[in-house]
């Protein structure tokens, strides 16, 4: 494995190990406790367990395509819609009232962080998605489910 292909693979694996495996492990080993967060958005428990089986699904599925590099671009954009839905549905730092109260200790204060970095990395999956420029953004909606092939090296790239 040469040392492109490593750092390929090793960015593409810090961007989704939040996913896959931790959250996605913590779903499994603590469903109950998943369902309970869930309930705080959402009146039902099946509702509840919906939205949980669909993260699970989300994390585990749109985290193997981006590590794997299938359609990797597509997973990478409805990962960034789900870093953003779950900011708005379990961040809401607004909520609390205690965000001015003084004090690093405030429940808000923790969410407003938390929130952020939600949108931090899913800036990150958007730039996977989009990449850096107006050519490569452009090459996003002419092929929403390619391929990038992340760990082909430029000496492999066919004319």
């Amino acid at each position: 494995m040469s040392a492109a292909v490593a750092i390929a693979f090793a960015a593409r694996l810090l961007l989704v190990a939040l996913f896959l495996p931790f959250s996605a492990l913590d779903k499994v080993l603590n469903f109950r406790g998943a369902v309970a967060q869930a309930r705080e958005a959402v009146p039902s428990n099946v509702l509840a367990t919906v939205m949980i089986l669909g993260g699970l699904a989300v994390e585990i599925g749109m985290s193997s395509a981006i590590l794997i590099g299938v359609a990797d671009r597509a997973a990478a954009l409805v990962l960034a819609g789900y870093c953003v839905v779950t900011a708005l549905l379990w961040k809401q730092f607004w909520r609390p009232g205690d965000f001015w109260s003084g004090g690093a200790n405030g429940k808000a204060r923790a969410l407003f962080w938390d929130f952020w970095k939600n949108l931090a990395v899913a800036g990150g999956f958007l730039l996977l998605t989009f990449g850096t420029s107006a050519r490569s953004a452009a090459a996003f909606f002419a092929e929403p489910f390619a391929s990038t092939h992340p760990y082909q090296t430029v000496s492999e790239v066919q004319p």
